[in-house]
């Protein structure tokens, strides 16, 4: 019995110390910024980086790679409607306390492969444990399926992204991850984290920030409804005026 668990513990001195020879992660970024303007369209960030060893890659399990990248945080109102007396209502809701505006993962292979349960609740690296729902009113027994139908909802969107294939590993030492941007983004810093794993089990994380700000145009609109929202109502009001009168006056002279 004894020896059994000596030949365990060995398992287990190995495995751990072949993971910190895999501690440090090399990693670059074609861009830590995102400037959104008027036109802008959505983006692309490409993730690279190496394994940085000391030692020889170990046997066993190859080296897995997940890349994360989440926007700003905030709580959530979800609303169920139903259909009464032929008109749609809003009945329950449920508020998630804890969602990111934008959320993707990129794995080098099928997450449920390359991350196992146990690390997924600890890192908390898939969608659903992304999201953080508390509790809800007694009255709601299917609380969950408010959480399904936001997490459905935006990734129809393009908000939320899971691509299984989206990092390619290059001899166990260089990995490479693109993530698409939508359009529609929220202004603050998306945090990035990179994992490496074998056997399901992390080894070794990295931490930094990309920066999303609005700029030109977008960014004195925004400033202006923030800070002056009476300016800006009237010059919203003075710019559907404008493009009232342009619009008569230009449907005048097709008819002559």
């Amino acid at each position: 019995m004894m020896r059994g668990f000596g030949i365990i513990a060995a398992t287990l001195i190995g495995f751990f110390t072949s993971a910190q020879a895999e501690e440090s992660i090399v990693l670059g970024l074609n861009q830590s910024e995102v400037s959104i303007s008027t036109d802008f369209t959505g983006s692309e960030i490409i993730i690279f980086g190496a394994v940085k060893r000391e030692t020889p890659i170990p046997d066993g399990p190859e080296l897995e790679v997940v890349v994360t990248v989440s926007g700003p945080s905030k709580p959530v109102i979800v609303r169920r409607k139903e259909k009464k007396f032929g008109i749609w209502v809003n009945t329950d809701a449920v508020e998630v306390d804890r969602a990111p505006s934008f959320y993707a993962v990129a794995s080098s292979g099928p997450l449920q492969d390359v991350l196992n349960r146990i690390e997924d609740l600890r890192y908390k690296v898939s969608v659903p444990r992304a999201i953080r729902s508390v509790g809800a009113p007694m009255t709601i027994k299917d609380s969950s399926a408010f959480t399904n139908a936001l997490v459905r909802i935006r990734t129809t969107a393009h908000q939320y992204q899971q691509n299984e294939s989206g990092v390619t590993v290059d001899q166990q030492t260089l990995f490479r991850a693109n993530v698409q941007l939508p359009a529609a983004l929220v202004e603050g810093a998306y945090d990035t984290r990179i994992f490496l794993t074998r056997g399901g089990v992390v080894i070794s994380q990295y931490q930094t920030l990309i920066d999303v700000r609005k700029v030109g145009l977008e960014r004195w609109l925004y400033n202006l409804s923030r800070n002056q929202p009476l300016i800006y109502g009237l010059l919203s009001l003075a710019i559907a005026v404008a493009a009232g009168w342009s619009a008569s006056a230009a449907f005048a002279l097709l008819r002559r």
